[in-house]
């Protein structure tokens, strides 16, 4: 009993220390030196959570990739490993289209090329709405057809047009060749549509291009599409943010920063600063007119961080925008587990956002 009172009372003491310390803080007390920067974590065993579907579950379970922790050191092996990815991720687009079947044309808007989809049935309230999809892949991966995943999904659960951006891409074509052709096709969709009937969107790269891309059409003075969907977006591609190290090797997708995710950041930079606001957006301005938008990403994902400081800027800016995290989910896993009911949730919500969005 008497042990029990101690604990107690120490918990107290420690907890009014901290409030103390708090308060000292804030009134610009000085704070005992400190060499401490960060926490030593014990290893620790992860289990796989019974709070998410058995779709989700069965790929948690899986063993990481030790893919992403090897980089190329020349822009043939970048371009020999891009075409190996690309050769393995046509089963799966193949598999894609067999169980959400669209109509896909290839196009060519203002010398850049672009995949129309189109599903089966279109919403009569859609007619006159177009979504501009900006895929992801790191700036670097995802080229062509193996682009089209998130396009897919979103035209047959969205029941809308979807005009899907094979932008440039390194190592070939460095920043800001992504960007020139998100805003070139943007210009070229205006011809034909009111910018509040146009949404854009995109997952990860194309969730960080899909800001830059609105701050670029705004330093432009041309006029802004009328919602947005940042999935988990890679909005700061420096090493800033909690979950970059609080979920690595938690994120089944992401896994690490070190290794390949740092390597594709470098290589779409350049010599450019990484904290342009238009290579990592975070840092922007979103002020003066930003679409709303809606926000996607999971407790898993390393990116969760980007995506909460971009939504927490974007509110602070007094845009409308909205949150959604999913249990369990790693980096961009609604579109990657695309046969669970997280990923059909995901894109109902989404497409409802533009539905109440667009138009107004």
């Amino acid at each position: 009993m008497k042990r029990n009172i101690l604990i107690i009372a120490l918990a107290l003491v420690m907890a009014t220390t901290s409030i103390l310390f708090a308060q000292g803080e804030q009134e610009g007390a000085v704070q005992p030196a400190s060499d401490n920067t960060s926490r030593n974590v014990p290893a620790r065993l992860m289990p796989v959570p019974i709070t998410v579907s058995p779709e989700l579950q069965a790929v948690i379970a899986r063993p990481l990739s030790p893919a992403l922790r090897s980089v190329p050191k020349t822009n043939e092996e970048w371009r020999l490993l891009v075409a190996i990815k690309s050769e393995q991720d046509m089963p799966v687009l193949a598999q894609l289209r067999k169980l959400f079947p669209v109509d896909i044309e290839t196009d060519i808007k203002g010398g850049v090329k672009t995949y129309i989809v189109t599903p089966e049935s279109i919403l009569e309230e859609n007619r006159d709405r177009i979504l501009i999809h900006l895929h992801g892949g790191g700036y670097v991966f995802n080229g062509g057809e193996t682009s089209l995943g998130e396009a897919i999904l979103m035209a047959y659960h969205g029941k809308i047009k979807v005009i899907s951006v094979d932008y440039r891409m390194a190592p070939d074509f460095p920043f800001p060749a992504a960007l020139d052709d998100s805003v070139t096709v943007y210009n070229e969709v205006l011809k034909t549509y009111k910018p509040n009937h146009i949404g854009m969107f995109g997952t990860s790269a194309g969730g960080g291009l899909t800001a830059a891309t609105v701050l670029k059409l705004r330093q432009l003075d041309v006029p802004l599409p009328g919602a947005v969907g940042l999935g988990t977006p890679w909005a700061d591609l420096t090493r800033t943010g909690d979950t970059l190290y609080t979920n690595e090797d938690i994120d089944d997708v992401l896994v690490t920063y070190d290794g390949l995710l740092q390597a594709c950041a470098g290589l779409y930079a350049g010599t450019h600063d990484m904290k342009d606001p238009l290579i990592s957006p975070v840092y922007g301005d979103f002020t003066e007119g930003f679409p709303p938008a809606i926000l996607t990403s999971g407790t898993r994902d390393m990116l969760l961080s980007d995506t909460v400081r971009i939504h927490r800027k974007l509110r602070q800016a007094g845009v409308d925008a909205y949150l959604q995290i999913f249990e369990g989910m790693s980096h961009a896993q609604y579109i990657l587990v695309f046969t669970s009911p997280e990923s059909r949730e995901a894109f109902q919500e989404i497409a409802r956002f533009f539905r109440s969005h667009l138009g107004k």
